[in-house]
C-alpha cells in the first residue's frame, strides 16, 4: 500500500479522478452517448465512500469503545470532520444559486438545504434541472447519519453479515420496484420507476456495503485482502462483468429493463470494489503511472468541487441562452464558425472552465477550511 507522509493512500486520488471523469464524460457527450458512464462514476464514489468512512469509523471505534464518553467522542469527531469537508462549499453554491435565482433553487430550497433532493426526486419521479446531480450528495449524507451507529454498535464479527444483508436488501428492493411498477404486459418500467431505484438511499446500499466490507477485510483479514487485491485480474473481471451487463441491457428493446434497473448498480459496485481495492494495494506499471500522475492526483483532490460545479458551468439541457458559457460559445463561433457543433471542442472548453472554477474554490475556500480538520484528528 503506497501512502504519503500523512497516511493518505496515493492512488485513491487517481480513482477519484476516474470517477469524476466518467461523470463529466457522460454529461459532456450526452447528445451522442448511450453508455451510463456517469452512473458508473457515481457508484465508484459510493463504494469509495463506504470504504473510507468504514475504515475511519472502525479505527476510531477501536480507540474509543469501552472508554468513558467513547461513543460521544467517536461520533463528534466523525460528524465535525465530515461537516468541515462537505458543508461549506455545498452551502456556498446553494447561496450563490439562490442569490442569482437559478431555477429551481428558490422553489426547492428546503430540499436542498436539508440534503433531501434525492427524496424529492424519488417522491415526484422527476428531476430538478441544474441541481439534478446533488442527489448523490444527499445519498451520502443520509448514509453518514446511520453508518456511525452501525459500525459502533455492531461487533466486528457480526458486521460482515449485516453488510451482506444490506447489499441483498438493496438488490431485492430494486427488483421489487421493478416488478411492481412494470408497464402491463411488458418486462420494462417507465423512467419514473427507474428514477426511484436510482436515487433512493436504500437502493444504493450494496455500493456502501461493499465499501464497508473492503474496510473490514483490510483491518481484520489483511492476509485475505492482500491476497485478493494484489492481482489485477479481479479488476478486469469486474470490468468485463460491467460491460456484459451493458451489452445485455442495450440488447433489449426498451431502455429501462431488468439488467439496467436492477443489476447495473451491483455490477458497477463490484467493479468499483475491485478497482479501489487494487489501488489501495497499489497498481503497477502503466496503471500506476496513470493513477500517480501529478495531474490525476490533483484532479482527484479537487474532484468534489469538479462534481459540484460542473453542472453549473454548463449543462446541455438547462444552460439557457444567457448562461455565461453559452454566451462564450456564441462569441467564439462568431470568429470561428467552423467550431460550432463540435462536441470535442465544446467538451474541452467546459472541462477547462470546470477545472478553473474548482481550482479557485479549492485553493481559496475549501483547502483553508479543510485544514481545520487537523484539530479533530482521529
Amino acid at each position: 500500500m503506497r501512502t504519503n507522509s500523512e497516511g493518505h493512500i496515493i492512488q485513491l486520488d487517481g480513482v477519484r479522478f476516474i470517477a469524476v471523469g466518467l461523470v463529466l464524460l457522460d454529461h459532456l457527450i450526452v447528445e451522442i452517448n448511450i453508455i451510463p458512464f456517469g452512473a458508473l462514476g457515481v457508484t465508484i464514489f459510493f463504494v469509495l465512500s463506504g470504504f473510507l468512512i468504514s475504515r475511519i469509523l472502525l479505527k476510531s471505534k477501536e480507540k474509543t469503545y469501552g472508554t468513558q464518553g467513547g461513543f460521544k467522542k467517536y461520533l463528534r469527531k466523525f460528524l465535525i470532520r465530515r461537516t468541515i469537508r462537505i458543508f461549506p462549499v455545498y452551502y456556498l453554491i446553494i447561496a450563490l444559486l439562490f442569490i442569482f435565482n437559478v431555477p429551481p433553487v428558490r422553489d426547492k430550497l428546503p430540499w436542498l438545504a436539508l440534503y433531501g433532493t434525492n427524496i424529492y426526486i424519488a417522491l415526484h419521479k422527476t428531476w430538478l434541472g441544474s441541481v439534478d446531480h446533488l442527489w448523490s450528495l444527499a445519498v451520502e449524507e443520509q448514509v453518514y447519519l446511520f453508518f456511525p451507529f452501525l459500525i459502533f454498535f455492531i461487533s466486528k464479527n457480526k458486521l460482515v453479515p449485516v453488510l451482506g444483508l444490506m447489499g441483498v436488501f438493496s438488490i431485492l428492493l430494486r427488483a421489487y420496484i421493478f416488478y411492481s411498477g412494470r408497464i402491463p404486459g411488458t418486462n420494462f418500467v417507465t423512467m419514473g420507476e427507474w428514477t426511484v431505484t436510482y436515487v433512493s438511499t436504500p437502493t444504493c446500499f450494496d455500493s456502501f456495503a461493499l465499501g464497508g466490507l473492503m474496510a473490514w477485510m483490510q483491518l481484520y483479514k489483511n492476509d485475505l485482502f492482500v491476497k485478493f487485491f494484489s492481482k489485477s485480474w479481479p479488476v478486469l473481471l469486474g470490468l468485463l462483468g460491467w460491460v456484459l451487463i451493458q451489452w445485455w441491457a442495450k440488447s433489449l428493446a426498451q431502455p429501462f429493463n431488468f439488467p439496467y434497473v436492477v443489476l447495473d448498480r451491483t455490477m458497477s459496485s463490484i467493479f468499483g470494489f475491485t478497482l479501489i481495492g487494487r489501488a489501495v494495494m497499489g497498481f503497477k506499471g502503466w496503471m500506476a503511472a496513470f493513477l500517480e500522475n501529478p495531474v490525476c492526483i490533483y484532479l482527484g483532490k479537487i474532484s468534489y468541487g469538479l462534481y459540484l460545479y460542473h453542472n453549473f458551468v454548463y449543462n446541455h439541457f438547462h444552460s439557457g441562452p444567457m448562461h455565461p458559457t453559452v454566451r462564450l460559445f456564441r462569441k467564439i463561433y462568431q470568429y470561428i464558425p467552423s467550431l460550432e457543433g463540435n462536441i470535442a471542442f465544446e467538451a474541452t472548453v467546459v472541462v477547462a472552465l470546470t477545472v478553473l472554477v474548482a481550482s479557485v474554490s479549492w485553493h481559496f475556500f475549501e483547502k483553508p477550511i479543510n485544514a481545520l480538520k487537523d484539530k479533530y484528528a482521529y
